[in-house]
This record gives structure tokens, C-alpha cells and sequence, in this order.
């Protein structure tokens, strides 16, 4: 006789489809399984047993564990057991996820944007998420356009106090990958190679270098022209340091200072706040699947605590403010 599985109001789940669905089930890989027979999951006949066990114990705990597994045609071999309260609510909840009607989907928008966003303010109390290194880690050119641009980029390479040798190479290394990033990008959008992350450094240098070959052949010059108008050494040496222009380092560093975008300390805080919230404004659209698992996220009923006690506040606040 083929096992069944009984519900407490005495319905039925045939042994047959019960079979179907633990064999089903046995082929999937990362299923949750509770640590305790987590050593018994090496194989899928293992975890068929367990499936088979689960379902004749307790069949309300394996639709809470498995139920989004499970196909309509799959779920409909539990209404036998609909009588059961529990076992009921399981089944209407997890139909209303496969089908939901337009309310319910939009009831679920609102409870995940309040989920999220109690999630955001977690991630801001806890300060690493959306702190300048990890955003910057996260959108490189973004940074770059908001607030890297405005910043001095060598004391990202220098040494901080309290850090290894090792972990200053380290830091080195992955401040290296992210101006390729940065540069990948720029080239990507079609900016000009001259306003390249690092190629204003790379310009300054050929310029001092360019500097360095005019001196040296002004030097041989005057030197020529002491040799040929010796008497009027005096006189050339008096023109020549007493009332020469300055130096073309001096007015390269001038006009970089003069084309160059410079920003007051509010002006930079004002460009980082914006970074931010367009990083926050990322991270509740969804946009940040590759560092959180939204799912887990989305799912995650506790959350609801923090927007109800926000909710609750605010009337509270606007019950006050009316009496």
C-alpha cells in the first residue's frame, strides 16, 4: 500500500505523488537543508529519504522549506490536506506568489521598497557599505566624476600610518585596477586622451622634461655668448638673473592651477553627498545585485519591524502636530 501522508483533520496526500515530488526535489542542488542531517544530503537518495521522511512527519514544515519549489500541478496534490489551518495558509501563500493579482502585486512593491529601505538605513548605521572607499570600489567612474577629479590622487598611493609594507602594495595594486577602470570607461564614453584619469601627472612630467632641455639649451647659449662678449660679462650676468621672467615651471604650474577645476571643502562635501545619494537611490532600485543578495533582502520579514515602529512615529508626529 503506498504511504500516504495525514494532515490533522484526517486528509490525504497520495504515495504516488509524493514519490513524484521527493525524486523531483532529490536532483536540485542548494536546497536548504537544517544541520542536522546535513550530513545525510551527499547523495539524491539520501535527500529523497529525507524529503519522504519530512512529508509524513510534518508536511506544514516542508511546504514552509520547499513549497517555492514545488509546481501548480504540485501543489495542488496538497489540497487534500487544506483542511488543515496551516497547511491551508501555506497553500494560499505560496499560490499567491506564483499568481498574484494585481493588488497583490502591488502590496509586494510597497512591502519590498520598505523593506530595502530599512535595509539602507542598517547599511548607513553600520558606516563600511556607503563609505567613500567601498562606493568608489563599487562605481569608479562615478566617483571620479562627482569627487575623485576634485582630489589630490597621490595620497591614495601613500603609505598610512599603521600599515604593513605588504598592505601598502596591496592598496597600490587595487588603486591601479580602479583607474584602469576609470580609463576603460573615459574611453568608452569617447573622452578626449588628454583629460584621461593619470594623464595629467604623465603631461606635467613631458612638461617639466621639456622645461628641463630648454634650460639646458639656454644655458649653452649664454654660455656661447660669454665666450664671445667677455668684457660684457657683468652686464649680461646682471640681465640675466637680475631682471629675467620666471621660470616656465612656475607658469606651467599657473596655468594648471588656472585651467584646472578646483573646488572649496563645502563645494567637495556638496559633489560627495550627491555621490551618495545616487549610490543609495542605486542600491533601493535593485542596481547593487552583484555585491547583496536582493533576495534574501526582500524576504527578510524582520525588516518590517523597522518601517512599522517608522510608520507608527509618523503619525504619531502628524496626530500631535494636528491637535
Amino acid at each position: 500500500m503506498a504511504e500516504t501522508s495525514t494532515s490533522r483533520s484526517g486528509g490525504e496526500i497520495d504515495g504516488e505523488a509524493k514519490e513524484r515530488i521527493a525524486e523531483r526535489l532529490s536532483s536540485l542542488e542548494n536546497l536548504y537543508f537544517p544541520r542536522a542531517v546535513q550530513p545525510r544530503t551527499s547523495d539524491s537518495s539520501q535527500r529523497k529519504s529525507i524529503f519522504l521522511d519530512l512529508l509524513a512527519r510534518d508536511t506544514a514544515v516542508f511546504l514552509e522549506r520547499y513549497g517555492t519549489q514545488l509546481t501548480s500541478d504540485e501543489l495542488r496534490e496538497f489540497d487534500a490536506l487544506k483542511d488543515d489551518y496551516e497547511i491551508n495558509w501555506h497553500l494560499n501563500h505560496l499560490r499567491t506568489i506564483m499568481s498574484p493579482t494585481s493588488d497583490e502585486l502591488r502590496s509586494r512593491s510597497i512591502t519590498v521598497k520598505n523593506r530595502r529601505r530599512a535595509y539602507l538605513n542598517k547599511l548607513i548605521s553600520d558606516g563600511q557599505y556607503f563609505s567613500e572607499d567601498a562606493m568608489r570600489e563599487r562605481e569608479p567612474y562615478l566617483h571620479h566624476e562627482y569627487v575623485g577629479k576634485f582630489q589630490d590622487p597621490s595620497g591614495r598611493s601613500m603609505a598610512r600610518p599603521g600599515e604593513r609594507w605588504s598592505e601598502t602594495l596591496m592598496r597600490r595594486t587595487e588603486e591601479a585596477f580602479l583607474v584602469a577602470e576609470i580609463r576603460r570607461e573615459q574611453q568608452r564614453l569617447g573622452v578626449a586622451e588628454r583629460d584621461w584619469v593619470g594623464n595629467d601627472r604623465k603631461q606635467v612630467e613631458e612638461e617639466e622634461e621639456e622645461e628641463e632641455e630648454e634650460e639646458e639649451e639656454e644655458e649653452e647659449e649664454e654660455e656661447l655668448e660669454e665666450e664671445d662678449l667677455e668684457p660684457a660679462k657683468g652686464e649680461h650676468n646682471m640681465q640675466a638673473n637680475g631682471s629675467a621672467a620666471p621660470s616656465n615651471h612656475a607658469e606651467t604650474a599657473a596655468a594648471g592651477q588656472m585651467e584646472g577645476e578646483t573646488l572649496s571643502a563645502m563645494e567637495i562635501q556638496d559633489q560627495m553627498d550627491q555621490f551618495t545619494y545616487i549610490m543609495q537611490q542605486k542600491f533601493l532600485s535593485g542596481e547593487d545585485h552583484q555585491h547583496l543578495d536582493y533576495s534574501k533582502i526582500d524576504e527578510d520579514v524582520s525588516l518590517d519591524d523597522h518601517w512599522l515602529r517608522e510608520a507608527d512615529d509618523d503619525a504619531e508626529e502628524k496626530y500631535f502636530a494636528e491637535d
